[in-house]
């Protein structure tokens, strides 16, 4: 085990000495809007009597990768299988480029590969929370501050 900031553990993660799954990089992208522990602290200690929603990834295969739709996403359905039991199975013929060039409203992971994760958001965060930064794993083209 070691101890990494966001930033290093995606950078770790781009360079494949470590795997992080799509809701644990979702969430580092998250942390790199914070500079210090004492910082995201405060960030947490202000918003903490907000609110929280339940959010579950719905799984949208294309013929290149995957999508992971996230609420407020214009892809995720209205009604989402919180449980498991309905098995519903989203894919499409589109290329995952298609699919980012044609649409407009977005709160997705793009996974291309095991090794390859873009994080987009575009929508308006529920209940003060911060949204992730935008960060693709296949490049260092962000600005993450931790």
């Amino acid at each position: 085990l070691q101890w990494s900031s966001p930033p290093e553990a995606i950078e770790r993660f781009k360079s494949q000495e470590i795997r992080i799954a799509p809701p644990q990089f979702y969430e580092l992208c998250r942390l790199c809007n914070f500079s210090s522990l004492r910082e995201l602290h405060r960030f947490s200690s202000d918003r903490a009597l907000e609110g929280c929603e339940r959010w579950m990834p719905v799984m949208l295969t294309a013929p290149d990768g995957y999508v992971q739709l996230l609420p407020g996403d214009e892809l995720y359905p209205e009604d989402p299988d919180y449980t498991g039991e309905k098995k519903i199975i989203m894919s499409t013929d589109k290329k995952v480029e298609d699919l980012m060039k044609e649409g407009s409203v977005f709160h997705r992971i793009v996974i291309k590969n095991i090794n390859n994760l873009a994080v987009y958001v575009n929508i308006q965060a529920k209940y003060k929370h911060m949204n992730p930064l935008m960060i693709k794993s296949d490049c260092s083209d962000y600005n993450s501050r931790l």
